[in-house]
């Protein structure tokens, strides 16, 4: 079981092997029990036919600490299977190289780590969701770091809260152009042609700073994020959209560390 708990919501994923058999997303809630996750975790495999008892370990990368011990509690004293929490003890099977390894949020490493994985090194990955984070693996496999936004919605309650007379919209509406003559359309056109200019702005920076240091050659442009099919399409330096990058980093994950504990 692979869990990746993020500031706004939480995803879940089920891996027989490599295989992801199942995901679901979940409203984070910090200070809810272990009992209370159990149950919530529970019933969403109950919806695909499945037990929350057929996983036999988790994994957790988590933003949100108060959330880390509460499943720690449920995999290690109500399920009774070893709990692995992506931390800076954990082997990541690649150099870390951010001035404090420690200070890296652990969903950008497990995205570095999945994107090396699946779609080799170098890469750039954007990562859409409560924050926007773009990051850099370098042509030696090594996480460079990156760069933080806001995250689309954190910024629309911003403005909304803000303004007196700006409404807040549902960014999953295209814009129908970006010169928009009205204020909904002018309101999601700033926002999302706008977001999607500052992800390409960034990308095509971090592939000159790459390349000033070496070879860029196979360079691969990875979207993911709960937010990243709403942004991704506009984006021009966007390669390959793969909602499921984190899931796939945390199995990776997973079984680096548990054959080297056996």
């Amino acid at each position: 079981m692979a869990v990746d708990i993020g500031n706004t919501q939480t995803v879940l994923g089920f891996f027989e092997g490599e295989r992801l058999r199942a995901s679901w997303r979940m409203t984070t809630e910090p200070y809810r029990s272990p009992d209370e996750i159990g149950a919530a975790c529970a019933a969403l495999f109950a919806l695909r036919g499945m037990s929350l008892e057929d996983a036999d370990a988790m994994i957790v990368s988590s933003v949100v600490p108060d959330l880390t011990g509460a499943y720690r509690h449920l995999a290690g004293d109500i399920l009774r299977v070893p709990f692995y929490p992506v931390g800076p003890e954990m082997d990541l099977g690649m150099e870390n190289r951010y001035d404090d390894p420690a200070a890296v949020g652990a969903d950008r490493l497990v995205n570095a780590v999945a994107a090396c994985r699946h779609y080799g090194a170098p890469a750039i990955i954007a990562d859409s969701g409560t924050a926007t984070t773009v990051c850099a693996v370098d042509a030696g496999g090594a996480y460079r770091g990156g760069a933080i936004l806001p995250g689309l919605y954190v910024s629309m309650d911003a403005l909304a809260s803000r303004t007196a007379k700006l409404p807040r919209v549902d960014l999953e509406e295209e814009p129908p152009r970006a010169i928009a003559t009205n204020t909904p359309d002018s309101i999601r056109s700033g926002f999302i042609y706008g977001y999607a200019g500052a992800i390409d702005a960034l990308i095509r920076r971090f592939k000159e700073e790459l390349a000033a240091e070496g070879s860029v050659e196979g360079l691969r442009v990875v979207a993911t994020g709960g937010l990243s099919p709403v942004i991704s399409r506009y984006c021009r330096e966007i390669e390959v959209l793969d909602p499921d990058l984190t899931l796939k980093g945390l199995q990776v994950l997973y079984a680096l560390n548990a054959s080297r504990a056996r």
